[in-house]
């Protein structure tokens, strides 16, 4: 199990990663908690991956859990988003088909967790690498907006804008004061959302 697969705790944030086989869920989650990139599909059923980071001055865990692209288990679907506190939807911005496949999953989080202003959620439309695009930046950008949720576009295989991702989903949380920041992101170097999240009180620092 990659970092091991955790308990759940007070101290956990639990975010949840959904999206069709073959978006790169893994390769985004993977990328962000352990620096690394495989090439190659490999099917998931679930695994659940951690970094420790503080919130409110004191040490929690941000839990990410990557859930299988397959529709065949909505009860596991269902079980993860009840367990969520954020949420990221993935498509490939060169497969069209597996943006459309987050609106129904993006109906049940709303619906379990009680309307769109109760819990952070980021579309990300994975493999701008890629050349044979389907789906332009603007109509995430519309999806996003009808959603009300954040929105990027990202490349695990580059890394561009990895960081990012979860940097915007937790300055969305309006529970806490949460943000990321890692000892790279100092100065000009900075990304958007770490340069954002430096206005707020209580940061969050991975350990």
């Amino acid at each position: 199990m990659p970092n091991g697969v955790v308990g759940q705790d007070a101290n956990d944030y639990r975010v949840v990663v959904f999206g069709s086989a073959g978006v790169g869920k893994s390769s985004i989650v993977q990328q962000f908690v352990e620096g690394t990139y495989r090439e190659g599909y490999v099917p998931t059923i679930e695994d659940t991956y951690r970094k420790v980071i503080s919130s409110n001055k004191s040490v929690c865990t941000l839990q990410v859990t990557d859930t299988t692209g397959s529709h065949q288990f909505p009860a596991m679907q269902k079980l993860s988003i009840q367990k969520g506190h954020a949420f990221v939807l993935i498509y490939a911005v060169n497969n069209k088909q597996s943006l459309s496949d987050l609106k129904p999953i993006y109906d049940e989080i709303v619906d379990l967790k009680g309307g769109k202003a109760m819990v952070p959620v980021v579309l990300v439309g994975n493999k701008v690498d890629c050349p044979d695009r389907e789906v332009l930046e603007a109509e995430g950008h519309r999806i996003a907006g009808q959603w009300d949720c954040g929105y990027l576009e990202a490349s695990a295989k580059t890394k561009y804008n990895v960081q990012d991702v979860f940097e915007q989903l937790l300055l969305l949380e309006k529970r806490r004061e949460m943000s990321l920041a890692t000892s790279s992101a100092k100065g000009k170097g900075k990304s958007k959302a770490a340069r954002r999240a430096d206005g707020i009180k209580n940061k969050c620092s991975l350990m």
